[in-house]
């Protein structure tokens, strides 16, 4: 596998890559739980923002970044993070991996080259969040694998 910096030419496969992986929690977790009117004003949408938010998720003149895995020629994997070094703080905005890569260490292999990329910016802490439900338990394994530290939050949603 390799790991590389993001490429324009990558823009669309990632948002695909995207929008692929997290299909499953909007459509089969959050929208059955939360019902029509709160999935239509919460996340109705879903789609089209993350195509606005992949495009611009690396900008270094912002200190934003994307770092992208390939094996076989293809793309298999991407993370997305920042880096505050005046508040030596770090934190992964998004982690994407193909589902036919998963349990392949891709996701491990992209969040430590994104850890040392910040550490070589000054940062000495990183945040990743991620959330509660059963959709995001393998990312909430992988994220205490790799030494982090939960903090518990809940958010509530309500229809008026």
């Amino acid at each position: 596998m390799l790991i590389r910096a993001f490429t324009q030419h990558d823009l669309a496969p990632l948002t695909e890559l995207t929008i692929d992986t997290f299909r499953p929690f909007y459509e089969e977790s959050f929208r059955p739980l939360m019902g029509e009117t709160v999935f239509a004003v919460q996340h109705g949408n879903w789609r089209d923002d993350y195509r606005k938010q992949v495009a611009e998720l690396h900008a270094p003149e912002r200190h934003t970044y994307v770092a992208v895995a390939e094996a076989e020629d293809s793309i298999v994997g991407y993370v997305a993070w920042s880096v505050d070094p005046a508040r030596k703080k770090g934190e992964i905005t998004i982690l994407a991996v193909s589902a036919q890569h998963r349990r392949h260490h891709v996701g491990t292999a992209l969040c430590e080259h994104a850890f040392d990329q910040m550490r070589a910016f000054g940062g000495e802490v990183v945040e990743i969040g991620t959330g509660g439900d059963h959709f995001h338990a393998p990312a909430r394994a992988l994220y205490e694998a790799l030494g982090c530290t939960p903090h518990p939050l809940t958010v509530y949603f309500r229809q008026l």
